[in-house]
């Protein structure tokens, strides 16, 4: 009786996770399907099947790739990308050694204005950020997303301060000891530890940038400077009606966010659990 019950709840368990599967590879599925499509096929077909094979065409994708823009929106994205990602992991891993490690006045204020900073809605203060943006000449420009990426989103502090928690002060004492100082000590000794926090903080953050249409397109209306997010969103204006075309934009624009994930998402589930329970 307790192996016949023990098998139910295994089975049920394989369903539920199987519909999970089904539930986020269904969209992704019905939109490559329909990227392969010409028009007609769109109406003739289902949107569960694929076109007959002789049918099958391309040139939704060459369509997308002739677009002017394309090129510019992996371009900007790659710049925000790598230049966010740099700022995020220094700034993020000194200022949470500091908190971590040492003691000073007004440590816990300090810590809790991080913390209210995460707290507050981003609309809350969008006026005053879109005001300090424009005042300080970088509307229209890549430094305005590439500001607000970094100062914005505190989500590496708590990542990096969860690994250095676990990481023992004797290493530290140590170093003093024999002579470093305290930048040597971070740079040669407590850095190379954070390698899986850091991953873990690119990739998250890479996602969410990669992702993020709202920033751009309101801080970057220039056509030059799309993203692509932004270019995207155009080419869907531009595309009403072609559903084919649209779908193969969406399965170009995808492909970096998939990617990451693919390769590195072993990096995220260690990076998240790690430093939430000590021994």
């Amino acid at each position: 009786m307790a192996n016949k019950n023990k098998y139910i709840v295994s089975t049920c368990k394989q369903i539920v996770c199987i519909a999970m599967v089904i539930i986020v590879l269904l969209p992704i599925l019905l939109t490559l399907f329909a990227a392969l499509k010409t028009k007609a096929d769109m109406i003739n077909t289902s949107p569960l099947m694929l076109p007959p094979f002789d049918r099958i065409t391309m040139d939704n994708f060459k369509n997308v790739l002739n677009e002017r823009y394309l090129a510019n929106g992996f371009i900007n994205t790659g710049i925000i990308l790598v230049v966010s990602l740099i700022f995020n992991v220094l700034l993020g891993s000194v200022t949470a050694y500091i908190l971590e490690r040492f003691n000073f006045k007004f440590k816990s204020i300090v810590f809790m204005l991080f913390l209210l900073g995460m707290l507050v809605p981003t609309f809350v203060t969008e006026i005053a950020r879109f005001k300090i943006i424009n005042g300080l000449g970088l509307y229209n420009t890549l430094g305005a997303p590439i500001v607000i990426y970094i100062a914005s989103d505190l989500m590496q502090l708590y990542i990096y301060r969860q690994f250095i928690s676990k990481i023992s002060v004797s290493l530290d004492e140590s170093a003093l000891i024999d002579g470093c100082g305290y930048f040597r000590v971070f740079g040669q000794i407590i850095f190379p530890l954070l390698a899986p926090a850091t991953a873990t903080v690119c990739i998250i953050k890479s996602i969410t940038i990669i992702n993020d249409m709202y920033i751009p397109y309101l801080y970057m209306p220039k056509g030059k400077l799309r993203t692509l997010t932004t270019f995207l969103m155009n080419f869907a204006n531009a595309q009403q009606g072609s559903w084919q075309s649209l779908a193969a934009g969406i399965i170009l624009i995808m492909i970096p966010s998939v990617l990451l994930y693919i390769f590195f998402q072993r990096y995220i589930l260690a990076g998240v659990s790690a430093g939430a329970v000590k021994e």
